[in-house]
């Protein structure tokens, strides 16, 4: 037999089984050890494909890979054996043990192998995650979940274990709804309850508490992978992410319909618009990183990457799909087409990451609305009879106080260009001499007033100035490109920048207008062309009354940078103390409808004189409503990151061949997947330029009582998170390369149910599942042999706290848990300057003493590139990355952290010091780990090593016992 030349291997697998052992046994060492969709089916080196049957068979360079019946002789077996040093799979590292065995098993039983591929597989269609939902009957009485179970069991010849007992449920039933281990006083007032109905009460108290939502939010965020930070390079952090956090918490804590969770996730601004609140849940397509630095040098490219993370997050959160695999072909194993793919990119074509205002009161929200409908000069609001004494009391202080301006003279006065500035006899000044590229006059004054509200800039004609003026350039304009005022108070040593709301001017040149002059661009601003020869004005309202009645300096910058030579040549600047929106200068049309009686005006008179007439006092009152809240989420105003006045309209998205933004093939509109034919797979919008309306189509879409995939999918993750195993042990693959599902009539049957009696409600859900004597099962295996790694749930899973559930609960035990809820998340590092524009986090500085330190762990502030090595220790997830179900390790790390990271140390202390005045404090910590008594021996062994070493040295211990990791 000649060498078997193999440096590199793809183990892949589909999962289309019969036999019980590939599926449990061989195919989860398969799968593990699958690389990137990408290689699938290409030339490798060594010719060998382990996708299907027929690849092994076929085999590589050296001929067939297993010889069914005989290890020995099989190539591959040698191979993970690492016999010979020519061929080792894989190349890098060994695989364990137990792993090897599982394969050499394999081809002792004749390597039965139902996988095949594209030309020998079925139809694609008939895939049991696409199939409809039909409505079963349970297979007995009772629970049905226990009916389905049972069967399974019966049809496989094993036994149910039996009840729990009590102090192993309530651990259980705290951890799993709470995240947090129960009180000494809970565990007790459960065992101790002799009423029938004691388990559904006490499941039904843990539902209704707010610790349920902290709990089940953190299991949804390890889903989207949300943080609060960018990641990638700048790793910057998201201030306002925390809202999408809250959102969570607080709507699975109202037990929110499964199908409007879509919705508000995806387009709550679509469906429901008269719920602001509601915007926070925009919050979830931004959950995600975001690459900083491609989005400002690559934006074409980025757009297309940070879509793929939008359509990736979503179908795999809501539908179990991997649809992403579909970016560069067809995808290999499930009937997702490119064109599929991209048909969801369009969906998200309209939209960017970023911070997005709005407000959590719908009163607060409609009434922002309007008077953003004021300013924007709607008539159909300007013209509501509610306004009409506003804009009368206008129009009568036009006639009785107009404004009273004061002539500001001029006391120190420069030229950055260097120019010469000459004081004339009437306070104004004049330019002659240099023009550079460019200009800048700061002239400070005296203001002979006791507040001050807005300042007015003359330009005047002048005949020693080109064309009369009022400007230098040689046609007689100029550009005023920016426009500052500071105030220097009488014995102050700092200026106080004094904001300017508004720009109004007698005259403005098209495209060059008052308002530019204050819009920070110093490419734009303030001209007057044609008209020159004449003189103009511009005033300048403030956002706030200044009062100025100590006295002081008022210095006025006046900047000019674009195009150059183009500077005032003469001007003059006046003060007014005058409020009411009088000091602004009226349109021409307002001018001439004034001259006209109220009854005699037109609609259009009205409406010109109603938008001045209300402006400053709409302006004013936008001011008194409280600040909006912020969320960084999605919205169709950010594109990479820029933010715009106005929404962008969606981008076309191009099929790609191979997935090169280099190679477009043709543009596709929004839609899903065609693999469902119940449902439009291609969205016909009305108008598909209405950017939330095809976010809108795709919640249809998912939340379509006809979608197999959504019903299926969220029923089966709310089962792992009880079981820690989905039915489907691939929560965000159904497709052929995910596992087949254990018990999939019941999987079906809840689905079903889930949809149409439950009425999407989560909370019905744990109930069921939690009331059954399936989940309220020994952890003790009655038959080790046969149901060993338990997917017929013949036995509880044993459960050990996650990372959160540790700290959360030495908190609770330590007495100085803080149970406030919501805000913004605490950060337990201290930070620093960092590379670029990424910080650097030292965790272990972090003073577990200080404010907020004490919060439940949902609130910290989760760094994406950073991590915590103590939670990270623990398995808490790399939030780059999906996480449908956590990895369970034991390693040296792992025990290390837990004896010695400061947050151990600290909690011992508090524990200690807590318990340590106590008449019986050994017994008690005992207790308040364990929730029981301990035993004589237990008793005595632990005070003698309080004794020896102190108590908070025995608290450490118990931190990392079994009894208090593991609940069952």
């Amino acid at each position: 037999m000649r060498a078997f030349p193999l440096f590199c291997w793809i183990l892949v697998t589909s999962s289309l089984d019969a036999d019980d052992f590939f599926a449990t046994k061989v195919q989860p060492v398969l799968r593990e050890r699958c690389f990137q969709c990408h290689s699938h089916g290409e030339k490798i080196k060594g010719g060998l494909v382990l996708d299907s049957k027929s690849g092994w068979e076929k085999g590589g360079d050296s001929g067939p890979a297993l010889v069914p019946g005989n290890p020995g002789e099989s190539l591959l077996v040698r191979a993970v054996r690492w016999q010979d040093k020519d061929f080792r799979m894989p190349p890098k590292e060994k695989l364990p043990d137990g792993e090897v065995a599982i394969l050499e098993e394999w081809v002792m039983r004749g390597a039965p192998d139902p996988r095949v591929l594209d030309g020998e597989r079925p139809d694609p269609l008939d895939w049991w995650s696409l199939k409809p939902l039909l409505k079963l009957k349970a297979p007995g009485e009772g629970n049905p979940v226990d009916a389905f179970v049972r069967a399974k069991l019966e049809e496989k010849g094993l036994q149910p274990s039996p009840r729990a007992d009590r102090r192993t449920l309530a651990r259980r039933l705290y951890f799993d709804l709470h995240g947090i281990l129960p009180t000494p006083e809970e565990a007790a007032a459960f065992d101790n309850d002799p009423a029938p109905d004691a388990w559904p009460k006490l499941v039904d108290k843990l539902l209704s508490s707010p610790r349920y939502g902290e709990r089940w939010a953190r299991h949804w965020l390890d889903v989207i992978h949300f943080a609060d930070s960018h990641g990638c390079e700048h790793d910057i952090k998201r201030p306002n992410a925390w809202r999408f956090r809250d959102y969570v918490v607080g709507r699975l804590n109202e037990d929110v319909p499964w199908a409007r969770f879509i919705r508000e996730q995806l387009a709550p601004d679509f469906f429901f618009p008269e719920e602001p609140r509601l915007t926070a849940g925009l919050g979830f397509i931004a959950a995600g990183p975001f690459e900083q630095s491609r989005a400002a040098t690559a934006p074409v490219t980025f757009a297309y990457l940070d879509r793929d993370d939008m359509v990736t997050q979503t179908m795999a959160a809501f539908a179990s799909t991997t649809a992403n695999c579909a970016r560069c072909h067809e995808h290999k194993f499930d009937p997702v087409s490119q064109e599929d793919y991209y048909s969801l990119q369009a969906v998200f074509a309209g939209i960017g990451k970023g911070d997005i205002e709005y407000d959590a009161s719908s009163e607060v929200a409609a009434r922002r609305k309007e008077l953003g409908q004021v300013l924007a000069k709607d008539p159909k609001v300007l013209l509501k009879p509610s306004y009409g004494g506003i804009v009368r009391d206008w129009e009568t202080k036009q006639d009785k106080s107009p404004a009273a301006w004061s002539i500001l003279a001029p006391e120190v006065f420069l030229s950055e260009g260097g120019a010469t500035l000459t004081r004339q006899e009437d306070g104004s000044i004049f330019a002659s001499g240099k023009m550079e590229a460019t200009e800048a006059y700061v002239v400070t004054s005296s203001v002979p007033l006791e507040k001050l509200t807005a300042i007015r800039v003359e330009a005047l004609q002048d005949d020693r100035l080109p064309k009369g003026g009022p400007g230098r350039a040689n046609n007689g304009n100029f550009h005023l490109s920016d426009a500052k005022l500071k105030w220097f108070p009488k014995g102050g040593e700092t200026g106080i920048d004094l904001k300017i709301a508004k720009a109004s001017a007698d005259f403005d040149q098209e495209a060059w207008t008052s308002s530019q002059a204050i819009d920070n661009d110093l490419k734009s601003g303030w001209a007057i062309y044609p008209k020159v020869n004449q003189s103009h004005f511009i005033v300048f309202e403030l956002a706030e009354t200044a009062d100025i009645s100590a006295g002081g300096k008022l210095v006025v910058t006046l900047k000019t940078t674009f195009p150059p030579e183009h500077y005032m040549g003469r001007f003059r600047l006046s003060a007014t103390d005058a409020g009411g929106g009088l000091v602004g200068v009226l349109p021409a049309e307002v001018v001439e409808a004034l001259k006209n009686s109220p009854e005699s005006r037109s609609e259009a008179e009205k409406v010109a004189i109603a938008g001045i007439a209300l402006e400053s006092w709409a302006k004013a009152e936008l001011q008194k409503l409280p600040a909006p809240e912020v969320v960084y989420g999605v919205s169709a105003n950010w594109v990479g990151t820029q933010e715009h006045a106005e929404a962008q309209p969606p981008k076309t998205v191009h099929l790609l061949r191979r997935g090169d933004i280099h190679q477009p093939l043709r543009e596709v509109g929004p839609g899903a997947l065609l693999a469902i034919p119940r449902l439009e797979g291609r969205f016909q919008l009305p108008n598909p330029k209405e950017e939330a309306s095809r976010r809108s189509a795709l919640a249809d879409w998912l939340a379509h009582p006809d979608n197999p995939l959504t019903w299926r999918s969220i029923v089966n993750r709310v089962w792992h998170y009880h079981f820690g195993r989905g039915l489907c042990d691939t929560p965000n693959d159904f497709g052929r390369m995910g596992s087949m599902p254990t018990h999939p009539e019941l999987l079906d049957w809840l689905a079903v149910w889930f949809r149409d009696e439950a009425k999407g409600s989560l909370k019905e859900l744990h109930r069921l599942i939690l009331t059954s004597e399936t989940w309220q099962q020994s952890s003790i295996p009655g038959d080790a042999l046969q149901d060993a790694s338990n997917p017929y749930l013949s036995h509880a899973n044993r459960r050990r706290l996650d990372a959160e559930s540790f700290r959360d609960s030495a908190l609770q035990i330590s007495g100085r848990i803080d149970w406030e809820m919501g805000g913004p998340g605490i950060e337990q590092f201290k930070k620093s300057p960092g590379p670029q524009e990424t910080p650097s986090l030292d965790y272990q500085a972090y003073d577990w003493n200080s404010p907020g330190a004490n919060r439940r762990s949902i609130y910290r502030v989760v760094w994406r590139g950073i991590p915590d090595p103590f939670m990270d220790a623990l398995d808490f997830p790399d939030m780059g990355l999906l996480t449908p179900k956590r990895t369970f390790s034991v390693s040296a790390l792992q025990s290390l952290s837990l004896y010695n990271n400061n947050f151990v140390l600290t909690a011992s202390g508090w524990i200690a010091g807590r318990l340590e005045k106590e008449p019986d404090p050994i017994a008690q910590t005992v207790q308040l780990f364990w929730q029981r008594e301990p035993g004589d021996a237990e008793l005595a062994s632990f005070q003698e090593y309080a004794r020896q070493h102190g108590l908070a040295a025995l608290c450490r211990i118990l931190l990392n016992s079994n009894e208090f990791h593991f609940v069952d």
